[in-house]
């Protein structure tokens, strides 16, 4: 079993390193790597056991508790509001967690909400539209008792912001939340978003909303940092992405500015790794890279990911969760691969990310899975890891038949169902408490956030 440090910025630290040593071996070129379809299965950890509320079916032994659902009061008097998508889990003391969730909401939603929006008038709303009601996306926070298994509080922690994507949890204690838009000014709202916003875990309410527009306006979705280094790596919700790193003056402090930065395969310009009009990125195979600085951060025209293809950056499908391990990072491109049912993409970073010295010793890129049977793998979006060490993916697809799973990916690479779910909507915000024992995942719509518990510890070597 692997040992845990503190969730906020290590779990898919310590998980990801048996996948790393596992299912691959370090930057072997030959390795296990083969696309999920053709993956063994395991039987994870046993049957999905069918669920008599028709919510959430899992298997024997493991258990959920609906913690937060939409409607609910909170102790800022506020209703839950809905479309509830990334979240962070983050420690607050041994027995308590904070957990940061997302609300991809936008002026649409305000209509068909029960949410008083025009309450938040004042400057803790980022954006108000011309009648002064408060733009509906943000974050809302909730205090979670581990031992006792209770909410103690839940509260908005950030209001003004469009559709709040996914994010990713810091070593310093905050979430950072996405906003996957890049709406402008248009006589209805008076500001311009696509920006990253930074929510600490401690905050009791509303926290002053500072766009860190350095990291850039695009259509941001999810964000990982890396510990030793403290650069943060950013996806992009767009069938034509960009991958790409913020690099901070100061470590930590990321309102202090920094470079904005987009992925180039060396001597590839232009790489399209995305495998739809035919197979440019074979499975298993490693691609060195380096790093090219956007002068345009702010794109006021939304074309930063024209701009760094126009200089030779590489191309994904729609990079969605991302997650950093030992020294490397994960992230889905969600509907990549021929098939396009979903690819994982895997990247080590330099020993000298970020320096001069980063030219003589480039970081890697790999295809690590990609599906070509979408009954075993199908739109992989936010990502997370078991104790145990096992990728764990939120599928997100809306299709006539509902069909979205958890899935995990063993350390030997085979594949299992975690759980299904009875609802027409996607799981999202997958996280682990620091002890490892709760996983919390949020239903997207009509909002539930579940507190799953069971014998994490019961996946057997042989069922690998």
């Amino acid at each position: 079993m692997v040992s845990r440090r503190q969730f906020t910025f290590s779990a898919a630290a310590l998980a990801f390193s048996g996948l790393t040593v596992n299912m691959m071996g370090c930057r072997s070129k030959e390795g296990n790597n083969v696309a999920l379809a053709d993956m063994p299965l395991s039987s994870g950890y046993g049957d999905l056991v069918s669920d008599k509320n028709n919510i959430l079916d899992l298997p024997p032994g493991f258990s959920y508790r609906v913690i937060s659902q939409l409607g609910d009061k909170m102790d800022d008097g506020m209703p839950v509001p809905d479309n509830a998508d990334g979240m962070g889990c983050i420690k607050l003391d041994e027995d308590r967690v904070a957990l940061v969730r997302n609300h991809e909401l936008a002026q649409k939603h305000i209509k068909k909400s029960a949410v008083p929006w025009q309450s938040f008038q004042s400057n803790k709303s980022y954006d108000n539209l011309k009648s002064g009601t408060a733009l509906p996306g943000g974050t809302s926070t909730l205090v979670y008792n581990l031992k006792t298994q209770t909410l103690e509080k839940q509260y908005m922690s950030l209001i003004g912001t469009i559709r709040n994507c996914a994010g990713g949890t810091t070593p310093w204690g905050t979430w950072l939340t996405c906003e996957e838009s890049v709406d402008r000014p248009d006589g209805n709202i008076s500001k311009d978003h696509g920006y990253i916003f930074e929510v600490p875990a401690k905050a009791n309410g509303l926290v002053e909303p500072k766009p860190l527009v350095a990291m850039g306006r695009f259509n941001h979705e999810a964000a990982a940092v890396d510990p030793r280094t403290g650069i943060i790596y950013l996806t992009e919700d767009r069938g034509d992405s960009l991958l790409y790193r913020f690099i901070p003056k100061v470590k930590g402090q990321l309102s202090e500015g920094g470079a904005l930065q987009a992925l180039v395969v060396k001597q590839k310009p232009k790489f399209d790794t995305r495998n739809w009009a035919e197979n440019s990125m074979a499975l298993g195979d490693w691609l060195e890279v380096e790093w090219i600085t956007l002068s345009n951060p702010e794109s006021p025209n939304d074309d930063l990911r024209e701009q760094g293809y126009e200089a030779g950056a590489a191309l994904f499908a729609r990079g969605e969760g991302i997650h950093f391990g030992s020294n490397e990072l994960y992230f889905c491109c969600t509907n990549g691969g021929q098939k396009q049912f979903g690819q994982v993409m895997r990247y080590q970073p330099s020993a000298f990310e970020g320096t001069a010295q980063e030219s003589q010793h480039p970081g890697l890129l790999q295809l690590f899975v990609e599906s070509t049977d979408g009954s075993q793998y199908n739109f992989g979006d936010n990502l997370t890891v078991t104790p145990q060490g096992h990728l764990l993916v939120c599928e997100d697809q809306y299709t006539d038949i509902t069909r979205n799973f958890l899935r995990g990916v063993t350390p030997k690479g085979a594949v299992y169902p975690f759980a299904k779910l009875h609802i027409q909507t996607e799981p999202a915000g997958a996280c682990f408490s620091h002890d490892g024992k709760t996983l919390f995942v949020n239903l997207y719509s009509p909002t539930k956030t579940l507190a799953i518990t069971g014998p994490w510890e019961q996946f057997s070597a042989q069922k690998a």
